[in-house]
């Protein structure tokens, strides 16, 4: 199962109808902080923004994502994550140049376009050696969004090398003391080594903000391994990533109604073991007048992350948005881990992840 995913995700290197009218905008609370940031209780993933492999990204759809943009930040969302490293073969770079485009054409109040924040995330690719080389990202990513400033500035993954981590390390602070990043923060990284590279961030005089980490019903080690609990301790914002396991917690897809692409193959096989988790949620949401998806996501801010999902459309926005201003109750959510937790597919994390 882990392995799969991992596949997926090294392609980057991640119903209710359209109304002819505009529809009536939910409105997002910004609950949540990532350092001195105030944002949305959801952010909003971009790793299809581009994406051929896994999302069959063509420019056809750029209008309609672009219409989705538009009614997220219209509802009070306010920030998108993205990586340098999303959009596949010509599309490189493409979810960044997405996000820039739509922010400049947004036609709403200037002061929601002004209050979107955009996180991304630098790839520790072999050939960046150096502090020059985050720095070179940065300046790289900053011409893609078309800002002067980035908001978040993220390690994707942990490198392989303790040198090569405390130069990125060094190269984010020294990019933070000079304003032309707001917070620093980091992804797939477990508790132990979060710890070590907040501790490396301290001695150059900057706190780390955040840690997004692969965390769904499916995708549970961040409840065994303390992640949450050391984020509380050490005060960093946890972001849920894949709060929807590719899909597979929607609820919408079965074998007769597979995704294109690799993820069909990979529902096919791993749906079946799902039926007990999937049957439970969909029950607790007819209770609420929720959908499945809307549970998954309501579980993930329930537990104390900020999680961020994806939305290609403004069906896709309209779904997301219904996981926000209610919560589930402390027996819903004993009941939904409890089957979750026995779940035939529940697997490892991203092997991106470190202890």
């Amino acid at each position: 199962f882990s392995s799969l995913f991992f596949v997926l995700d090294l392609s980057s290197v991640q119903s209710l109808n359209v109304f002819s009218s505009k529809p009536k905008p939910t409105v997002v609370p910004k609950s949540s902080k990532i350092g001195d940031l105030n944002v949305s209780e959801i952010g909003i993933g971009t790793w299809a923004w581009g994406n051929r492999f896994v999302y069959q990204y063509k420019q056809e759809m750029d209008s309609e994502i672009q219409e989705a943009f538009n009614f997220l930040v219209d509802s009070g969302v306010n920030w998108f994550d993205t990586a340098d490293s999303y959009g596949t073969g010509k599309f490189s770079g493409k979810s960044e140049r997405l996000l820039g485009k739509f922010l400049r054409e947004y036609p709403g109040p200037s002061k929601k376009r002004n209050d979107v924040k955009i996180a991304t995330k630098f790839a520790p690719y072999p050939f960046r050696i150096g502090e020059k080389s985050i720095c070179k990202a940065c300046d790289e990513t900053l011409e893609r969004i078309d800002r002067p400033v980035l908001d978040i500035a993220q390690l994707h993954w942990p490198p392989p090398f303790r040198w090569q981590e405390n130069a990125y390390l060094f190269a984010l602070s020294r990019l933070k003391s000079s304003n032309k990043i707001k917070a620093v923060g980091l992804s797939n990284y477990g508790p132990k080594n979060m710890k070590r590279a907040a501790n490396s961030l301290n001695s150059h005089g900057v706190q780390l903000s955040s840690n997004q980490v692969q965390m769904s019903l499916i995708s549970l080690a961040p409840l065994r391994n303390g992640f949450i609990e050391t984020c509380n301790e050490i005060g960093v914002t946890p972001i849920s990533y894949s709060p929807l396991g590719l899909g597979l917690l929607t609820g919408k897809y079965d074998a007769s109604n597979l995704p294109p692409g690799p993820r069909g193959l990979l529902f096919r096989s791993l749906l079946p073991g799902l039926s007990p988790l999937i049957a439970t949620m969909k029950e607790i949401g007819r209770g609420k007048g929720k959908t499945c998806g809307q549970v998954a996501l309501n579980w993930a801010i329930c537990k104390g992350t900020v999680p961020i999902v994806g939305a290609k459309n403004v069906q896709q926005a309209k779904e997301n948005l219904g996981a926000v201003g209610w919560r589930l109750d402390a027996s819903e959510i004993e009941e939904i881990e409890r089957i979750a937790f026995r779940a035939k597919i529940q697997g490892q994390q991203n092997i991106f992840q470190n202890e």
